[in-house]
């Protein structure tokens, strides 16, 4: 290995003795690492469970063995696990409890009312035994989480079981999981059982349960439940029994065992979670979408007759977006999909969704667009939603309301044009914070909708706007080949469009995601050929312009980003780049101007539209 000194001359230290002086010269070696080739340090967790639940639709309570076998594929030695026990949310004095009471304004649905809850009506998930290895651990519930000294240290690379049992109890129904919702459903049973919390490069992930929403390990799962024969379950996984169970999964004759509880065994190959919903009353469809998985609806049967037809209209649209989405995005990998009456409102899990159910056709078609576009922007490209959860649900809206405008007919010439509109609003509010920010560190509940699912969507569209159309659709679809079944971050969508597109992008991400900086360009100055442009906003961006001559004819200009390293496809008039220090840029045109106008299709974000024509 070559090696190259450096030598620092004259670099003394100067000493006092005696009046003399002293001069001592260091010459340090500094050796020159060579270039090395850039290898994949991605890696993350797996974990396999098998639980048995025994359910008491009677005082809602159940109790759970669960067997988790845990694969630590990180490079770190591991010294404690940490559980999440959702359900212990709902509990009086509970930080979901104290942070909607001393919100501005708290979402209407939790209120003050976990605050007044019962004990027969809060939720709670107790752990009464953990072993590691058969070793009984010691460990400590502090709300949400469960905290757990490992008997041995967990070595990289080795597999280690937990052997846990537990009891529960669900809460009544108030944010998205529990019993007896508005609509009747009896049981919502999401974030239900002791989740392992997850562990990657930033280290452990044990956010409290406070408002907003989840992240996981991927795995298997293997879960059976026991009930009240008359109910009837959906959910995430494969049922394995049909037949011994019925109630619309049968693929032939129904042999029920005796006794007053059915048991249900489902199987889930490579999910991050595990949902189920169960109640007496549903009514159970099937559908077998085209060269698609097959779909299922469960939804009461005591709807009134309207909301009844609404559910059997709305079917083959839901075979539609699961294709479109397929179409677009990437190739849906389950055979099944659900869609649930039940929850509060609509809400994403593995291979379903639980949405309410009396409503108008366009809102239940709606909804369940959005939802399940989660499964695509969330439950296989995994990202963190506490860190950045402008990334599912935003990008989820984009592609949902482009799904709507096309399977409903909508003809909207930009179907994210509401999502500009909200995030403007946001914008000049003087209440947004960063789309950085961890979900539940919102000042404003409202600032945080709109940050995650406005901004986040006009983040993806504006993408396009910089990128181009075609381009973006590209990167959506590189986007999920190379991170379906991971953890994808911030940078790896903008990595996925810097390689489609050849451009420089680093930017974007940061000024738009990490800062509340915004866009807003003018036109300054018409002076016969000559068009004067200025940047007000901090924000830069590639601008699309439209000038009018004085003939009547009009002419297209693009003007580059400079620190883009280059232009998106165009069949337009490319002019110099423009420099973002630079506060105004000049363009000269071919003729006479008669008017400018920046951004004709509105695809830029810009704060302030009314400077943008002159």
């Amino acid at each position: 290995m070559k090696q190259f000194f450096i030598s620092i001359l004259s670099l003394s230290l100067l000493a006092s003795c005696g009046g003399s002086k002293e001069y001592t010269t260091i010459t340090p070696t500094v050796p020159v690492i060579p270039n090395t080739p850039a290898t994949s340090t991605y890696w993350q967790q797996h974990v396999d469970y098998t639980m048995d639940i025994d359910m008491d639709v009677n005082d809602y309570q159940y109790q759970g063995k669960q067997t988790l076998v845990y694969t630590n594929n990180s490079p770190d030695v591991l010294n404690k696990v940490f559980y999440h026990l959702y359900f212990n949310a709902f509990q009086p004095g509970s930080e979901m409890d104290v942070r909607s009471r001393t919100i501005t304004d708290p979402d209407a649905r939790v209120g003050d009312r976990i605050s007044k809850l019962s004990p027969d009506e809060i939720g709670y998930i107790k752990v009464n035994s953990l072993k590691q290895n058969g070793t009984a651990l010691t460990y400590d519930t502090v709300g949400t989480i469960l905290e757990v000294e490992l008997a041995k240290p967990i070595q990289p690379g080795e597999r280690v079981t937990f052997d846990m049992l537990f009891d529960a109890q669900v809460p009544v129904q108030i944010r998205r999981s529990g019993r007896n919702n508005k609509e009747g459903v009896a049981l919502s049973m999401t974030q239900w059982y002791p989740k392992l919390a997850e562990y990657d490069f930033e280290g452990w992930h044990t956010d409290p349960y406070i408002g907003r929403e989840f992240h996981g390990v991927w795995g298997n799962f293997d879960v059976t439940i026991h009930i009240d024969k008359t109910y009837v379950v959906g959910g995430t996984g494969y049922l394995q029994n049909p037949n011994e169970v019925g109630h619309g999964y049968e693929t032939s004759t129904v042999n029920r065992p005796d006794g007053e509880k059915l048991t249900w065994h489902f199987v889930a190959p490579n999910v991050h979670d595990f949902t189920w919903a169960a109640d007496p009353e549903y009514i159970h469809d099937t559908l077998k979408s085209s060269n698609g998985p097959t779909l299922h609806f469960l939804y009461k049967k005591t709807l009134d007759k309207e909301k009844l037809n609404y559910w059997k209209k709305f079917q083959p649209k839901a075979a539609e977006l699961i294709q479109y989405y397929s179409e677009h995005i990437g190739t849906y990998p389950y055979k099944q999909y659900s869609v649930i009456q039940g929850g509060d409102g609509g809400m994403e899990y593995a291979m379903c969704t639980l949405i309410t159910g009396d409503r108008s056709f366009g809102s239940l078609v709606g909804v369940t667009a959005h939802e399940m576009a989660h499964t695509w922007f969330q439950f296989l490209l995994a990202t963190n939603e506490t860190k950045h959860e402008w990334m599912d649900e935003g990008f989820t809206s984009y592609i949902s309301d482009f799904a709507m405008n096309d399977i409903m007919n909508e003809g909207k010439e930009n179907p994210a044009a509401s999502a500009y509109k909200n995030y403007i609003y946001l914008a000049k509010s003087g209440k947004e914070q960063p789309l950085s920010t961890q979900a539940d560190r919102y000042q404003f509940n409202q600032a945080y909708s709109i940050s995650a699912y406005s901004k986040g969507e006009v983040f993806l569209s504006q993408l396009g706007y910089v990128i181009g159309e075609e381009n973006l659709k590209t990167t959506i679809k590189k986007y999920f080949n190379d991170f379906s079944f991971k953890h994808p971050r911030p940078i790896d969508i903008i990595r996925s469009a810097e390689k489609v597109s050849g451009l420089e992008l680093d930017w974007y991400l940061i000024d738009f995601t990490q800062t509340t900086n915004t866009i807003d360009y003018g036109v300054k100055v018409i002076n016969g050929e000559n068009i004067t442009l200025e940047r007000i906003g901090l924000m830069p961006m590639p601008l699309d312009l439209t000038v009018t001559y004085t003939d009547g004819t009009t002419e297209d200009f693009y003007i580059p980003l400079q620190m883009m390293r280059g232009e998106k496809p165009t069949t337009v008039t490319i002019a110099p780049d423009w420099a973002w220090a630079y506060p105004v840029y000049t363009l000269k045109a071919n003729k006479a101007v008669k008017s400018v106008q920046i951004d004709p299709k509105e695809l830029m974000a810009d704060i302030n539209k009314e400077n943008n024509k002159m």
